[in-house]
């Protein structure tokens, strides 16, 4: 089975579609309550789009069909299976998932029996004897369900059967209906099936790849107006005459030739620079349908800073700076610094010739293939990924310099940048919006003739470097290795995991990283921690480097002790172990102990709260995953606010910050006083708690945030000093509990005394892996 490239070709497509007003119908098949462990709930909400939900198991169908009882939604409860009758399912007691004696995941875990998801596995084996059920629903047939709701097709299919998957998809005539997006659970399929599903959708022309845990599929024809046209990439090819340089600098014309052809294979629109032979070149292979050549030779580098370039390289103080300068090729060649110094001039005058209409422009070396796999822009199609980009970025590796770099003087760098050069930017590939390139090209060309008049000279890289440096606000950069090969960059472009930066200094201004620290509540599985700070070295690598970092250790498994000391010893953590002191029990000694240490702040995390590395830009409630500097950012937060506490999450696994949780936990006659509106408590049901109460919207320096009655719960945030003294040590309670600390910080709150506030963000996930028995399980 080949590897799938990761996409996201669902969001992309509901959010093209939403914004256009199309209203799209969909089919949901498998849709449990509608809502949980399912995104599609979100865009059915923003966009009105409406449906037909189909779930076989009673009880969450009943609940699906209170939370979409706007009108135009059509319901269905049965199972969808290869005839029409009845057929055996295997669930978990939904009473039992509600006390909590076992993980919300296995609400949606329901499955045809035998199941061939997770519980059919020997992980999940107990949880099946002690809570499985096995039921007799109603099936029918794909064809039998369109013909009973009377639909002549649908816009976007998702389904998620748990295993069942292929025998329903398999159903349907892509060639008839020819959805707009399909969506069907993967990783529990067989091999046989994925093949065979790849197959149909190959058949017709859809386009396809991995999201999660799902294969997504969109016709071609989409997949080009979604994306196709709206980034191009610039090239240019001249003949310099490298191969006349000494071992180890000299390379041939045909080498670059031939790495060139390889370049010219990708299928984005593409303009090229260059002289008439290789216009001959360029069309052996390509089409004038996505090829616009614009002729130019040499010459044209022979402009206003031509002979001062020729000035300084053949001046002996600038070649002897660095031994291995005056062999190089900007010391030897007369065209090779004209001719990389006008790589933004080239860029520009592609904005301005480009015959596409593009969105985005991308200078790429003609011979970049030498270094990077030409699969990456033929195969995995990582250009078209890059029109999500809306600041004119480059790629930068670390670099240690002394003396000079390139060639440039490295003291006068660090004066021009405004600081301590540590990374140096490529020139092998840069560009972003085209509405950006203008004002580049202006700073750019000020630069490098005010450079260059005062006698400096380096390369295209150092000036790039000091833009990135002085403009901030303006420039980011994606950091790759300090090999500076530009193929680690495209990896993660494939990978999704690549993260714009730049060189903006958030940084509170009165507190320092020895009066910060970060804590860890794990319980008896290293594997979880490794995999938090894993997703914090991904995520934002400040959380495991700056602040103090301590593991409060309750795990009862002695067995796993060396493992976790070997991890702490890995990211220097101080391991503290304590014999399952429970997690209320946990988090009151990490107050105590933070206020022992006199910390000004400090951030608490468990061990299953990971920071999201996934390829969803928002989340269900349409935040914000990814944000750049969390870490100093959130500082920044609580320092301009004089919060108590910051939470990072709006949305989290069980829930979110749409409805005020403290209601269900504050003693009846409080709920009375504060609650006019719903004075009394009827069930424990999450959604009957009323409208959470919000006072402000902010933001600072991008990053928004609310202010209000933000009820307190144990999900990652960011503590004060004397948020953890109203929290946590003005008032202890004996046998703490979650609920009574959010029943004392929502009163208090109320009253004015503490001051929370919650992030308009989600950048964590919730997802414990390693399970415990539910008897194990301690709050204090």
């Amino acid at each position: 089975m080949k590897d799938l490239t990761k996409t996201d070709y669902f969001n992309d497509a509901l959010h093209h579609f939403g914004r256009k007003g199309e209203e799209l119908f969909v089919l949901n098949i498998g849709a449990m309550d509608g809502i949980t462990f399912d995104e599609m709930a979100g865009y059915l909400k923003s966009y009105a789009f409406k449906g037909l939900f189909v779930e076989p198991i009673r009880v969450h169908y009943e609940q699906l069909r209170e939370n979409f009882s706007e009108e135009g939604h059509l319901f269905e409860n049965a199972a969808i299976a290869e005839y029409d009758g009845e057929i055996e399912m295997l669930t978990i007691d939904h009473s039992v998932i509600g006390r909590g004696l076992v993980h919300p995941a296995f609400s949606g875990m329901s499955a045809v029996y035998p199941p061939k998801n997770g519980l059919g596995s020997e992980q999940d084996r107990q949880v099946v004897e002690n809570y499985g059920q096995n039921v007799i629903v109603p099936c029918i047939t794909f064809k039998t369900l369109l013909e009973k709701h009377s639909l002549k097709g649908f816009d976007v299919i998702k389904i998620d059967a748990e295993g069942y998957d292929y025998r329903i998809f398999k159903q349907i005539d892509l060639k008839k209906y020819r959805p707009k997006v399909i969506r069907v659970e993967w990783s529990v399929i067989d091999e046989f099936e994925k093949e065979a599903l790849i197959l149909q959708l190959e058949d017709v022309g859809y386009v396809y790849g991995l999201e999660a845990e799902d294969i997504v599929g969109i016709p071609a024809e989409l997949y080009h107006e979604l994306y196709a046209g709206k980034v191009t990439l610039v090239t240019g090819l001249w003949d310099i005459r490298r191969d006349t340089l000494s071992e180890g600098w000299s390379r041939s014309y045909d080498f670059y030739l031939e790495k060139f052809r390889q370049l010219l294979d990708v299928p984005n629109n593409l303009i090229v620079f260059g002289d008439q032979h290789l216009r001959e070149f360029v069309f052996n292979v390509r089409s004038e349908h996505n090829t616009q050549f614009i002729e130019r030779t040499q010459d044209w580098f022979i402009n206003e800073f031509y002979d001062t370039i020729q000035a300084i390289r053949t001046d002996q103080s600038w070649y002897t700076q660095a031994a291995w300068l005056a062999e190089s090729t900007q010391a030897r060649l007369a065209m090779y610094n004209p001719l990389v110094l006008s790589k933004p001039f080239l860029l520009h005058d592609a904005k301005l010739l480009d015959r596409f209409h593009s969105t985005h422009l991308y200078w790429i070396d003609a011979g970049i293939t030498n270094t990077v796999h030409p699969g990456y822009f033929t195969h995995d199609l990582v250009v078209d990924r890059l029109s999500l980009l809306t600041k004119l970025s480059f790629i930068a590796f670390p670099y240690a310099a002394a003396d000079e770099i390139h060639g440039f003087t490295y003291t006068k760098l660090n004066e021009l940048a405004g600081a301590r050069v540590n990374k140096v930017c490529r020139g092998g590939f840069f560009g972003g919006p085209v509405a950006e390139i203008p004002q580049f090209n202006g700073e750019y060309y000020q630069l490098l003739e005010s450079t260059l008049r005062d006698g400096f000279m380096g390369t295209e890289e150092s000036l790039f470097t000091i833009l990135l440096y002085k403009y901030p606000q303006r420039y980011q950069y994606f950091g790759i290795e300090e090999n500076g090969l530009l193929a680690t960059f495209f990896e993660n472009v494939k990978n999704k995991t690549a993260i714009p930066l730049n060189e903006l200094k958030v940084r509170p201004q009165n507190t320092n990283n020895d009066k910060v620290a970060l804590y860890v509540l794990t319980y008896n599985s290293p594997r979880q921690l490794e995999t938090l700070l894993a997703s914090m070295k991904q995520y934002d690598e400040r959380f495991i480097t700056e602040p103090h970092r301590i593991l409060l250790n309750n795990s009862t498994d002695a067995s796993t002790t060396p493992a976790y000391e070997k991890i702490c010893e890995q990211f220097g953590i101080e391991h503290i172990q304590k014999d399952n002191i429970g997690i209320c029990g946990g988090r009151q000694w990490i107050a105590e102990h933070a206020a022992a240490n006199d910390f000004d702040y400090y951030f608490f995390f468990e061990d299953d709260m990971f920071f999201y590395t996934g390829d969803q830009p928002t989340c269900r409630n349409g935040f914000i995953r990814k944000v750049e500097d969390l870490y100093h950012r959130s500082l920044e937060i609580m320092l301009k606010e004089g919060f108590d506490f910051l939470k990072f999450n709006f949305t989290e696994f069980y829930g979110d910050h749409q409805l005020q949780w403290s209601w269900h936990n504050v003693p009846q006659e409080v709920r009375a006083a504060l609650f006019q509106e719903k004075p009394t408590k009827v069930s424990d049901d999450p959604t009957e708690a009323p409208d959470l109460n919000f006072k402000n919207v902010k933001s600072l320096n991008g990053l928004a945030y609310a202010t209000g009655e933000v009820y307190y719960c144990n999900w990652p945030q960011l503590v004060s000093k004397e948020g953890n003294r109203k929290l946590f040590l003005d008032v202890k309670w004996e046998r703490p509990y979650e609920q009574t600390w959010m029943s004392y910080a929502y009163q208090e709150t109320v009253k004015g005394k503490i001051k929370p506030a919650v992030l308009l963000a989600t950048p964590t996930e919730h997802n414990r892996f390693d399970f415990y028995a539910a008897e194990e399980r301690r709050e204090n």
